[in-house]
């Protein structure tokens, strides 16, 4: 009776007519994989061994990272000097750098935790990535700080701990040591998170890997999993603890680093806008940039079946909330500013749109908030080549959001003669490069050895041969 049940065929009654079908979505995983099918396709790229192609790009982030490495040691050895700062400007181009990366980062974290607790299931295809993605991001952003010290071997003077220094401490009610707790807090959520979604594909991977290093290595790591349905209780049981761990992070992190502005009492900065703006904004650039990496590995380690039309329309529709978001932002700045009767803060305003910096606040605004409004369109958010190059663009602008929130707030002083301009040097020039390269190259390497995409999670969202052979049996008697 069960083999009875299990196969029976819809009958006329509970088939939909033809036109109901259109409203039938397409399952998230393409090609009618199998469990089995799931776990070659994503284990093949690492194990056949590394490409051409990966090569060549590997050759050329390390390459970028190298000349960073250089800038950097030739900085601190020379000093901040290197740098293009003045009496004016003293915040410019690194801490730039720092605020970008930290909002790349917030990608990784809002589809891994958030939409995990929203029980999104399309994020299980990009969810593995954009982890990585943020952890590798944290790290390039948490240099910056450090490099800016001057001193980095002293870098540890920020930690509260016992010490012979007498009245020296560290100051707690600045934000700018609210930012080294929020984001080693961040980086150490997101690194266990990750990892804690990894163990099953590490023990897949032990299994199937021959005797040698890279099966001793599973077997280290996947911590003697053994699929047991008590071991896939408290491995659910912790998955959802930390996605409700790292939840509010997504919002705290960037909102602490906004604090490094909004608290000071620069026109331009001092605004109760930014913690919500600078959340928004940091979630628009780290979509951009997992779609960015998505679609390379998409057609590079030939995924087109798992990451499909769909997740990329899901991805571009976030995408554009939150640009529509930053895009209401950047109004309502400008009407607080126009409203509140402040000649400083109007200046400020005035200024970006058209001072001497005014080619840098209108390529902020095309990039950020008028080309994204082409996703509105059906046919661009499906259309793979449009929607890369605007995922770029978007992380263009976003950067050069950045740029112009520090620099032109701070080149125009309340003082006429303190008035200074500001470019940068080709050290930090090299130093923004080689955070790519390190970005870049941890990426790369990560492709190499670890799964893309969460082979344990995809697995469960695939079509059951159940409803496989229902769906087959509507559309043949509609036809």
């Amino acid at each position: 009776m069960a083999n009875t049940m299990t196969q029976r065929v819809p009958t006329s009654s509970s088939v939909p007519n033809p036109d109901a079908l259109a409203t039938l979505r397409p399952p998230l995983i393409a090609g009618d994989k199998q469990p089995a099918d799931v776990t070659h396709d994503i284990c093949a790229p690492f194990e056949r061994g590394p490409t051409a192609l990966w090569w060549v790009a590997f050759a050329v982030s390390f390459t970028t990272l190298v000349i960073g490495a250089i800038a950097v040691t030739y900085q601190i050895a020379t000093g901040i000097g290197t740098w293009g700062l003045n009496r004016t400007v003293g915040w410019a181009f690194d801490i730039t750098n720092f605020v970008f990366w930290v909002g790349i980062g917030h990608a990784g974290t809002l589809i891994s935790a958030v939409l995990f607790l929203f029980r999104q299931k399309w994020r299980t295809s990009v969810n593995r990535s954009a982890e990585a993605m943020t952890l590798f991001a944290v790290m390039c952003a948490g240099l910056f700080p450090i490099i800016h010290m001057g001193r980095p071997w002293l870098a540890f003077w920020m930690m509260p701990y016992p010490n012979t220094r007498g009245p020296l401490w560290v100051n707690f009610k600045s934000p700018l040591l609210w930012d080294v707790f929020a984001i080693s807090t961040y980086l150490l959520i997101s690194a266990v998170f990750w990892y804690v979604g990894l163990v099953p594909d590490l023990a897949t991977i032990r299994d199937r890997s021959p005797a040698g290093w890279r099966r001793r290595l599973a077997s280290i790591f996947s911590l003697g999993w053994n699929g047991s349905a008590r071991t896939w209780h408290r491995y659910e049981t912790v998955y959802m603890l930390l996605a409700g761990l790292a939840t509010p992070l997504v919002f705290s992190v960037h909102t602490i680093v906004s604090m490094d502005f909004a608290t000071a009492v620069i026109p331009g900065w001092h605004t109760t806008i930014f913690p919500p703006y600078f959340v928004a904004g940091a979630i628009f650039s780290g979509l951009a940039m997992v779609l960015t990496l998505m679609l390379i590995a998409r057609k590079v380690m030939q995924l087109e079946d798992y990451i499909t039309l769909r997740h990329v329309e899901a991805m571009c529709k976030l995408m554009l909330s939150m640009g529509c978001i930053v895009g209401l932002a950047y109004g309502t700045e400008f009407f607080v500013a126009a409203y509140s009767g402040n000649p400083y803060e109007q200046f400020v305003f005035l200024n970006r749109a058209g001072g001497p910096f005014r080619w840098a606040y209108w390529t902020m605004v095309t990039c950020n908030v008028i080309i994204p409004q082409l996703l509105w369109l059906r046919g661009v958010r499906r259309n793979i080549a449009l929607v890369f190059a605007i995922s770029i663009v978007v992380n263009i602008g976003m950067w050069f959001e950045r740029f112009v929130i520090i620099v032109t707030s701070l080149h125009r002083d309340f003082l006429p003669s303190s008035w200074a301009d500001y470019s940068p040097t080709i050290i930090e020039v090299a130093t923004l490069l080689g955070s790519f390269g390190l970005f870049f190259s941890c990426f790369l390497l990560f492709c190499r050895f670890i799964p893309v995409i969460a082979m344990a999670e995809v697995k469960g969202v695939l079509k059951s041969p159940h409803h496989a052979h229902e769906h087959e049996s509507v559309k043949g008697d509609a036809a």
